[in-house]
């Protein structure tokens, strides 16, 4: 996996769970605050805070011919439902136990992902400059079930996944910003349509039918993105013009490269770069990964017990985390990246 596909990951991810990464933990009760795109009517209706666009906004430096494309990614919430089949019609439980396994209701998730690009390899500038170029966002709802066995192979239970119909478009727009430059626009919109109950779902009713995690990779060709961060002294100005809403684009890649933008609701410095030593996501970055197993291993047989159970990514961190040897612990704890010598001033 390229680096800003393992970026982008750890962003797509980012607040999934938390620390003890439990279901019966208060802070995983209310999931779900990076990056969200609301549906527009819900949005409007709720004075704003919970936005129903996101817009990327940078500039890139090249000609007519500079093609640009675009990936939107982001997760669609799934209600996870346990049945129990005891005597006939299933009916809804809050645990169903099958030998040592035990099953409850949780929010999943799908990854979605929007591709806007052009033939053969993306839109570019000209073409932008004279019509906008957009893709609907159409996933109509559905579910499917997972059947529950016992050890003798009978059918006890089924895990019933469901999700919301979402709505929405990718536009992508160019303008000249000066010469050989253009200020490019990615806007990512939620009109999904909401029936006349969505005012009685709660917080979890709307989620379900909203973009979560959104975030953007934009690739150029025979061109470059322009740092917003720190851009050269004569983009300086138009760079400062960029509008952004809710969220931050940085260059990804090799330091120096500049054809990948990741442009996220998390706050990252060019060219973000993922620990060598890291052996994979907790899903908090704002934590260190030697802290973060430490506090996993440390945890009752009891909360491991519910962090197992909880969701197959929290299953895969706390094996993950106990599969780790002493030297591989150890190598969390500080890595020297370079040396530089000093020397006194006489």
């Amino acid at each position: 996996m390229e680096t800003v596909e393992r970026i982008a990951e750890v962003v797509l991810y980012e607040g999934f769970l938390l620390y003890p990464y439990t279901r019966s933990t208060m802070k995983n009760q209310q999931r779900w605050t990076f990056g969200g795109v609301y549906p527009r009517e819900y949005s409007e209706a709720s004075g704003g805070d919970d936005p129903w666009l996101m817009q990327t906004q940078c500039l890139v430096s090249g000609n007519a011919q500079t093609e640009v494309a675009v990936k939107v990614r982001f997760l669609h919430v799934v209600d996870r439902k346990v049945a129990e089949h005891a005597g006939g019609e299933p009916c809804f439980v809050d645990e169903l136990r099958v030998g040592d396994e035990v099953h409850r209701p949780w929010e999943e998730a799908i990854e979605r992902e929007i591709v806007v690009d052009g033939v053969p390899g993306g839109v570019t500038m000209a073409d932008l400059t004279i019509e906008n170029r957009t893709v609907e966002i159409d996933v109509p709802e559905g579910s499917d079930q997972e059947p529950v066995l016992d050890p003798s192979g009978s059918r006890v239970g089924s895990i019933i996944r469901e999700w919301s119909a979402l709505r929405g478009r990718v536009e992508m727009r160019a303008e000249s910003a000066g010469a050989d430059l253009f200020r490019f626009t990615v806007r990512i919109t939620n009109t999904t349509p909401l029936d006349t109950t969505w005012e009685g779902s709660g917080r979890d009713g709307i989620v379900r039918r909203s973009l979560i995690s959104t975030h953007t990779i934009l690739r150029v060709r025979n061109g470059d993105f322009v740092s917003l961060l720190e851009p050269p002294p004569e983009h300086a100005a138009e760079a400062a013009r960029c509008e952004n809403v809710k969220t931050w684009p940085v260059l990804v890649g090799d330091h120096g490269e500049r054809d990948t933008i990741l442009s996220s609701p998390i706050i990252l410095y060019d060219y973000p770069q993922i620990a060598p030593e890291s052996h994979g996501n907790f899903f908090d970055t704002t934590e260190i990964d030697e802290l973060m197993a430490l506090s996993v291993l440390t945890l009752t047989d009891d909360e491991k017990r519910e962090m197992r159970e909880t969701d197959p990514r929290s299953r895969e961190i706390l094996e993950r985390t106990e599969s780790l040897s002493p030297e591989e612990l150890m190598s969390l704890h500080g890595s020297i990246r370079s040396l530089q010598t000093l020397r006194r001033e006489e």
